[in-house]
């Protein structure tokens, strides 16, 4: 069974990688807390540029694909073999969450989306963001757009 797209990377991660990650990430959270606001709105700044997964794979499997093509452009045509291992590992990935660089740059601490958007819902709720949010049963316009908002800043 082909895993859900928030699951597949944590599935074919160590566990023990994984509570790396989320130990560290819970650290963070607490000591720029402790730091108060000013550090909260640097860590989201930080947030918005960190490199999820998906976004370093997708980087690093062009960069193979594309040295591969030039090699095998003017050195030996073999070299495109290069390429093609290379999509085919991104076909896999996509499936199943899994290909050979991924366990490299998980033990560096490479997050998923959804593990640094973990750190930011806490560190906005943390912040404050969500007092009064969630009073309602969703058919006021005004209270979805406060939710909206919330989640957005």
């Amino acid at each position: 069974m082909i895993p859900t797209t928030v699951a597949r990377v944590p599935e074919h991660t160590a566990d023990h990688v994984n509570e790396d990650i989320r130990r560290r990430t819970q650290e963070d959270i607490a000591r720029i807390a402790a730091a108060g606001p000013e550090a909260i709105e640097r860590r989201l700044a930080e947030l918005d540029r960190e490199w999820d997964i998906e976004r370093t794979l997708e980087a690093n499997a062009a960069t193979v694909a594309l040295v591969g093509l030039g090699l095998g452009t003017f050195v030996d045509r073999r070299f495109l073999l290069l390429p093609a291992a290379v999509a085919g590992f991104l076909l896999q990935h996509a499936v199943q969450g899994w290909c050979p660089p991924m366990p490299v740059f998980r033990r560096l601490g490479v997050r998923t989306a959804t593990e640094i958007e973990e750190e930011r819902y806490a560190l906005k709720a943390l912040r404050g963001d969500f007092r009064g949010v969630g009073e309602g049963d969703g058919r006021d316009p005004a209270g979805v757009g406060k939710a909206l908002q919330a989640v957005r800043r």
